[in-house]
């Protein structure tokens, strides 16, 4: 018998599924806010609802589907928020970020220069998850960011 692994190829430890209401419009958004691939859609019993679909953006594969709250499964437009949000380092955070808002997108936080070494912003998608974009700019050591916070929260408090 031949041996399978524990964890497929492509995928990681750990691979974030959304609940959305409107699964089908939210790949389509996706595809155009961040490029993402669409790998597998599944549709629910009802023919158009999606009881499972996986996209793929960058190296990182993600899972979503329909909220069914008979189930137990509600997405944050349900909820009225969600407390998760998705972190995704891109090239070009400026020019991510203007996609994603052209595509639908609400901006929460202007993309800047933040005390970390990242250039950094936030958004909302249309479905109610947050997700923070964010390009590398500058190595730090935990001392360097530690004084570098330390001055930025000094700075918000006046």
């Amino acid at each position: 018998m031949a041996s399978v692994k524990a964890i497929p190829d492509g995928y990681h430890t750990l691979t974030p599924y959304l609940i959305v209401r409107g699964a089908n419009e939210a790949i389509e958004f996706y595809k155009r806010a961040f490029g993402a691939e669409e790998t597998v859609r599944m549709h629910g019993p009802d023919g158009k609802s999606v009881a499972h679909a996986e996209l793929k953006i960058g190296d990182s594969i993600f899972m979503l589907s329909d909220e069914f709250p008979t189930m137990g499964t509600k997405g944050p437009q349900t909820l009225g928020g969600s407390p998760v949000g998705i972190f995704m380092y891109v090239q070009d955070v400026d020019s991510s970020f203007q996609r994603a808002l052209k595509a639908g997108a609400t901006e929460q936080m202007p993309v800047k220069d933040m005390f970390w070494g990242d250039r950094y912003g936030k958004l909302r998608d249309p479905f109610g998850h947050e997700w923070s974009l964010a390009t590398h700019k500058k190595d730090m050591t935990p001392e360097e960011i530690g004084k570098a916070a330390q001055a930025f929260f000094s700075q918000m408090q006046k």
